[in-house]
């Protein structure tokens, strides 16, 4: 059997460096993303059920922006709805098949929605 190659991705995104005046601060691309507008951002709506046990999920994806307005956003849309659901790796993960809820929502904010699957 062969072994699988080891590459970057696979250390956890640690990155060794021997320069002394190394900053990893500066690097961090989360803290210096700024908030586009709403009118200059198109979010996808996807309806999804893949690897949750069978339950069904709207996950909104596309938002360019700082991580506080992207949980404020998903906090928003979980009230609107009513609904449970959490912000991960850049995706607003709302519980059940909300979309049109969703779409209508981010539509009045002024985002570009594109409804993505079924």
């Amino acid at each position: 059997m062969a072994k699988k190659k080891l590459g970057l991705e696979d250390l956890g995104g640690f990155v060794f460096s021997t320069n002394d005046g190394f900053d990893p601060d500066q690097y961090n691309e989360a803290d210096q993303d700024e908030t586009l507008k709403p009118s200059e951002q198109l979010l996808e709506a996807h309806y999804s059920s893949k690897g949750r046990g069978g339950k069904t999920v709207t996950v909104v994806k596309g938002f360019i922006g700082s991580q506080e307005d992207l949980n404020a956003l998903g906090k928003e849309l979980k009230k609107k709805c009513g609904v449970g659901g959490s912000v991960k790796d850049g995706e607003i993960i709302i519980q059940g098949d909300v979309r049109d809820k969703v779409m209508a929502h981010l539509k009045e904010k002024g985002f570009r929605v594109k409804r993505i699957g079924g």
